[in-house]
């Protein structure tokens, strides 16, 4: 049953975009040492190797997920085959504003999912909620002027991007759906680690595919095993246990308000890389977004 979003739940729902900001500012800066693809495959044998010590009874023959592999199958591909990969190609081949302005479409995808496929009935406050969310992100990408948006051109490759967006919000809805052993439910590794068994396959099949085509070679070094470090245990373990347990707190429709924070926090770190205080637009954007948040998660 959902509960009402009260503020612990607000900040557990909070950390995974702070954490996917940090995670897209890292992808960049390392798409020259590796292809996307294979970045996210490493990201994922990484966080499997992290997770053996905490559900390595999940693999074992008598375990029950087997007989349930089918929806840790769809989970696995669409959460951690699809998500990161898509957004990675999207890094590589598109550039970052289009990326966090197609990204910034999560709320639409989760209201239009909810209602098309799950029985959810779209109210007006989410209605308000996404359109005072949306407004924020796009005050950050617009620096505070508004005529720049006008400037935006996009590209092949924001339809990775698109094409990630659908996939987030398809795999935050099934997190929804009864099916879960109460073994892997009530356990936040055991639940993770279900997910990450077939998704390490579908990320290794896609990497592979990859390898057959590019001619990037990956470029190993102390660069790439840190950012690698960075997005196993944060982006990936940390942040993805934040989101679930959240999505099964508050439902999908009000979590995927919290996903325009990533945006904002993304331009908050590039100011901090770059020597660049923040501006009154980033503050006003924030009061958008957590209105849209508050507004939307009200209930009458």
């Amino acid at each position: 049953m959902q509960q009402r979003l009260t503020p612990s739940t607000a900040a557990l729902l909070s950390l995974p975009p702070l954490l996917w900001a940090g995670n897209a500012v890292v992808g960049r800066l390392v798409g020259p040492l590796v292809p996307p693809l294979t970045l996210n495959f490493l990201r994922w044998a990484l966080a499997f190797v992290l997770l053996l010590p905490f559900a390595w009874q999940l693999l074992r023959a008598q375990s029950p997920i087997w007989p349930r592999m089918r929806r840790y199958a769809v989970l696995g591909l669409l959460g951690i085959g699809c998500y990161n990969a898509f957004q990675y190609i999207a890094l590589k081949t598109s550039t970052p504003i289009n990326v966090t302005l197609v990204g910034a479409s999560i709320p639409a995808f989760m209201l239009a999912l909810g209602a098309l496929f799950f029985g959810q009935r779209i109210t007006r406050r989410q209605v308000v909620g996404a359109l005072l969310s949306i407004a924020g992100v796009l005050l950050v990408l617009a620096h505070g002027h508004l005529e720049r948006l006008a400037q935006v051109r996009f590209v092949a490759g924001d339809l990775y991007m698109l094409v990630a967006t659908a996939s987030w919000a398809l795999y935050s809805w099934l997190l929804t759906r009864p099916g879960d052993p109460p073994e892997v439910r009530s356990d936040w590794a055991a639940f993770l680690m279900a997910q990450l068994v077939p998704g390490l396959l579908w990320s290794g099949l896609f990497a592979a595919a990859e390898t057959a085509v590019t001619t990037q070679a990956v470029q190993w070094g102390w660069p790439l095993a840190a950012a690698l470090a960075f997005i196993a245990v944060g982006p990936a373990i940390l942040a993805y246990r934040c989101w679930g347990l959240g999505v099964q707190r508050v439902g999908p429709n009000v979590a995927g308000f919290f996903s325009n924070l990533t945006p904002l926090f993304a331009a908050l770190f590039s100011a901090a890389f770059l020597g660049e205080p923040p501006q009154w637009h980033h503050a006003a954007a924030f009061v958008l977004i957590v209105a849209g948040i508050v507004v939307s998660s009200r209930r009458s």
